[in-house]
């Protein structure tokens, strides 16, 4: 409940200078024109009407405007136009543009004209020194509303790349998921299936099968809780601020912003084809013949291409496994020698892609992959050997 009348309560600040306004204009009154007795409470009586109106420009701008001009022009022709009036008046107008909606901005703009002229309603003044009044009067209005749109249009410009950095997120998160999931749990169920079949011919090697599904399922869970670790890391307070100024001010976080907030120390990390040995190892294990080749100018990357790779590896062939039912795959991994890019090819022997085939959600993870680092990706039946292919091109820092 405190909290609700703490947010219902004008800023303290509002109240301050609704406070100096109000000394300002009793002051000013009474020293110019030396109001005394009976015109005393009723100048007080006034400047408490108008400063209070200043008081809650923010919470109820309307509302404060209203009563701000229904004291002026009570004001103007009971007592007389008191000298800074105006001013509070004005302030009062343009934070009815700046905070009120924008149909109740509208409506307020309203009461501009007769406001103004009931104060020149006393004086012997021409009709051009009011209707000059009204248009800066108009002019003060509408540069508060022009800030209001600005603000709004920042807000909701905000809120959109807040959205689009959730939905990037998640997308990230989905991909290693199915990349880690994905490739493991394939790996393992061919693994097993091969155990049970020579389970009662050949215990020797059902055993080493056994054995390549337990390693399997145990790097597995390696991986997850690598993944998990970072996603925890995201979510750590310490570092929200940071996600979000990333998120609203240099536009969503790609794959390789992530890769580069969790690199080790140093720029370059070498691109360790042991790594891919383990990721092909599995695949051996399952009866796939896999022939890698990974070139000398390879062997140091950035992380966020290192990481890339190995992804991008172990979804092709997981893809060549599983809906290729391939038994060889070859895996290239060089640097273009008339560009600045790693090639990533691997090409399966198993039987080839359908006619009009469309790319699944692993296919559609590299191509995301590998166009959050500027790469390109293309993939198809392979012209010789019949199987599929895919190659992916990634652009060097």
């Amino acid at each position: 409940m405190a909290e609700v009348w703490a947010r219902r309560l004008p800023p303290p600040g509002d109240v301050a200078s609704a406070a100096v306004v109000f000394v300002a204009m009793v002051a000013v009154r009474l020293g110019s024109e030396g109001d005394t007795g009976a015109s005393l409470p009723v100048t007080v009586a006034l400047g408490a009407v108008i400063a209070g109106g200043l008081a809650v420009r923010r919470r109820a701008p309307l509302a404060g405007y209203v009563v701000g001009t229904a004291g002026l022009v009570v004001e103007a022709l009971w007592v007389g136009p008191g000298p800074l009036t105006p001013v509070a008046n004005l302030i009062a107008v343009h934070s009815l543009g700046l905070y009120a909606s924008p149909r109740r901005a509208a409506f307020g703009a309203l009461l501009v004209p007769p406001g103004v002229v009931a104060h020149f309603a006393p004086k012997d003044e021409s009709s051009v020194v009011p209707v000059a009044v009204v248009l800066v009067w108009l002019l003060v209005w509408a540069a508060g509303c022009a800030t209001a749109r600005r603000r709004r249009e920042t807000e909701e410009l905000r809120r959109l790349l807040r959205r689009e950095t959730l939905v990037a997120e998640r997308v990230r998160i989905a991909r290693e998921l199915h990349d880690v999931v994905g490739h493991s749990v394939n790996a393992m169920l061919v693994q097993a299936g091969a155990g049970r079949m020579v389970l009662d011919t050949d215990p020797a090697r059902t055993r080493e099968l056994l054995l390549s599904v337990e390693r399997t399922g145990r790097d597995a869970l390696t991986e997850l809780d690598r993944l998990l670790g970072v996603l925890r890391a995201d979510d750590d307070p310490a570092t929200e601020g940071t996600v979000r100024d990333h998120g609203t001010a240099g536009g969503h976080r790609t794959d390789a912003d992530h890769d580069a907030d969790h690199e080790d120390d140093g720029d370059e990390t070498g691109l360790d084809p042991g790594d891919l040995d383990q990721l092909v190892r599995p695949m051996a294990d399952a009866g796939m013949d896999v022939r890698l080749r990974v070139e000398p100018e390879t062997l140091t990357l950035p992380r966020a291409l290192r990481l890339s790779v190995h992804r991008i590896v172990q979804e092709a062939l997981t893809n060549a496994l599983r809906h290729g039912h391939a038994r060889s795959a070859e895996v290239t991994v060089r640097r273009q020698r008339w560009g600045n890019a790693v090639l990533v090819r691997v090409v399966d022997g198993g039987e080839g892609p359908p006619p009009r085939y469309r790319p699944g959600r692993g296919l559609r993870g590299i191509g995301e992959r590998a166009a959050a680092l500027g790469g390109t990706v293309a993939h198809g039946p392979d012209d010789e050997g019949g199987g599929f292919a895919l190659t992916v091109e990634l652009p060097l820092p």
